[in-house]
């Protein structure tokens, strides 16, 4: 494996040989991990650009190996799941999956969200690594926030989507981004109602508030949300 492929890791040989079948033909090198130990086995000598990730499976399960990823690193993983309930869903976003899909599928529509994914993602990994506003320091490449002047690092506590935003805010400071254009640029593909944005803005403000800087993340009433200069 190289770190361009696609990882599938998924114990049904049927599904995965779909889903490479598919991808492959949408141009991209794909691998296959049977189980989790040897996802993580083989992500130990060379990280892939995405990781489609399976729910259940023996030896190590999904849950198990996306929280491992998580600590490595942030490499972009969708998670296959065959329960379309919010409790699988908001568990793979609050351990820091990209997005998820419900089994069964349309290989198509993986295609499709895998396409979504890497968008963003080249997106928020594009040159401009290091921004910065009068509260915060954020380096894209480092994975870090720093808060000034305190100079304190509060990127370990939030979650992915937390962390696109942020990024996505303080590109602009200032500019006022309505729901939609937040839920197409920072959140998973399934995420696609307003008020999705609206909790995920919550509880970032509150966790920039315990840090100690307030009034950061502003409510246009009407419009959306801009970053201000905070307090």
């Amino acid at each position: 494996m190289n770190n361009n492929d696609i990882l599938i890791v998924e114990d049904d040989p049927e599904i995965a040989a779909i889903l490479t079948a598919y991808l492959q033909n949408s141009g991209y090198t794909v691998s296959h991990a049977e189980n989790g130990a040897l996802a993580l086995a083989c992500c130990t000598t060379a990280v892939p650009q995405l990781i489609i990730l399976d729910v259940r499976m023996p030896v190590m399960d999904g849950w198990q190996v996306l929280a491992e990823m998580r600590r490595r690193g942030d490499t972009p993983i969708i998670m296959l799941t065959a329960n379309d309930d919010d409790v699988d869903k908001l568990s793979a976003l609050r351990i820091g999956a990209d997005d998820y899909v419900v089994k069964p599928f349309n290989p198509a529509e993986v295609v499709a969200r895998v396409q979504a994914v890497l968008r963003r993602t080249q997106v928020a990994n594009r040159s401009d690594d290091v921004l910065s506003t009068r509260s915060l320091s954020v380096n894209v490449q480092q994975h870090s926030v720093m808060t000034k002047p305190e100079g304190i690092d509060i990127a370990s506590r939030l979650t992915t989507t937390e962390f696109r935003l942020i990024v996505h805010f303080v590109r602009e400071p200032g500019r006022v981004f309505s729901r939609d254009e937040l839920l197409e640029a920072c959140f998973p593909e399934g995420d696609t109602l307003p008020r999705t944005v609206d909790s995920h803005i919550s509880k970032l403000r509150r966790k920039l508030e315990d840090a100690g800087v307030s009034g950061l993340l502003q409510n246009v009433r009407g419009f959306g949300y801009r970053l201000g200069e905070g307090k």
